[in-house]
């Protein structure tokens, strides 16, 4: 990886950029003093950007499939792609293997591997064309999020309001959802003051806070021992957090911390709400109020990571394709039924 520049963040600064042989990547563990760019131009380099951070988990899945189309334009030719990139596959689904979304992602790349047409494709373009398409669809469905949520806040309350949320490294579109809600709230007139709370990822915290301060939301930063005071004497309204993973009955998979803002939030009374793409819905996960604190799927380099929320404490769960309120394994799978269109 190369580090070619270095200089102040824009307010309009893309996070990546696509250059056909090659990924430059927006190093969110600068920001916001610094604008540091990391060039990747293998698989390898973006697994290694995943794993050290150079992009939150919310961007995981979107960078993974341009990682695989770069391992394809290095291939140059195959008679059997999937065989060819699996090495890269699985180097990719390692770094980051919490999060469903880049599985996900990584799953749809595979369906479109094994239906190559019999000669003639351009994979490594196709492959490169699919990343793209991916990334557009992450941002329109973040988008989507920020609307459903604030219909939400729309019908719990007329006046503006103050908020608590914990950015965290999160998976899928979750941290985008988290920032177009708070941008749409404020747009609105529906949020007085956004408290960010983190402990863990001082770098998403960073990086949500310089985001919302370009478009003059009112935000400040909070450790995260602080949110329990702050629920008792701020008059907050709402607790907003994102997902790694949801279970099919609603349980969610978050950063460290989730857990106990959950436990605060009912017992001041505050309402609790998850943001979290479709694609950090894993089905096959029937619920993880069972997963122990030692289970890999929770912890990274032998620590704990991630905690378990169970479904009974979240009052919303907000996706691009609908809002559940009170989940539980039925709305969930109402919610994510193919005949669903809304």
């Amino acid at each position: 990886m190369q580090f070619p520049s270095r200089d102040q963040v824009p307010p309009a600064a893309s996070a990546l950029e696509w250059h056909t042989n090659h990924l430059r990547l927006l190093d969110h563990r600068s920001l916001p003093e610094a604008r540091v760019w990391v060039e990747c131009r293998d698989a390898d380099e973006v697994a290694d950007a995943i794993v050290q951070g150079v992009v939150p988990g919310a961007a995981a899945g979107v960078v993974a499939a341009y990682g695989i189309a770069l391992a394809a334009r290095r291939i140059g030719r195959s008679a059997d792609w999937l065989a060819a990139l699996k090495p890269d596959l699985t180097l990719l689904a390692g770094s980051s293997p919490a999060s469903a979304q880049l599985g996900w992602v990584l799953s749809v790349v595979i369906d479109r591997l094994q239906r190559l047409p019999s000669s003639g494709a351009d994979v490594p373009e196709l492959l490169a064309q699919l990343a793209m398409d991916l990334h557009l669809s992450d941002r329109e469905a973040a988008r989507s999020m920020g609307q459903l949520g604030l219909q939400v806040f729309k019908r719990h309350a007329s006046q503006s309001q103050r908020l608590l949320a914990m950015p965290g490294n999160l998976a899928g579109g979750s941290l985008r959802g988290l920032l177009e809600l708070a941008r749409a709230a404020h747009g609105a007139g529906l949020m007085e003051h956004l408290h960010l709370c983190a402990d863990q990822d001082a770098g998403a915290l960073r990086l949500a806070r310089w985001a919302l301060e370009q478009d003059g939301v009112p935000v400040s930063a909070q450790v995260l021992a602080a949110a329990g005071e702050l629920m008792k004497g701020d008059n907050l309204h709402w607790v907003v957090v994102g997902a790694q993973r949801v279970a099919a009955n609603g349980d969610v998979i978050s950063d460290l911390g989730t857990y106990a803002l959950a436990v605060l939030a009912m017992h001041h009374g505050l309402r609790f709400m998850v943001v979290a793409p479709s694609s950090a819905f894993d089905v096959g996960l029937e619920d993880a109020d069972e997963i122990e604190p030692e289970d890999a799927l929770l912890q990274r380099d032998g620590r704990l990571q991630l905690d378990v929320t169970p479904a009974e404490l979240i009052d919303v769960l907000v996706t691009e394709r609908g809002v559940v309120e009170r989940p539980d394994a039925g709305r969930i799978a109402e919610l994510l039924s193919p005949l669903r269109l809304h």
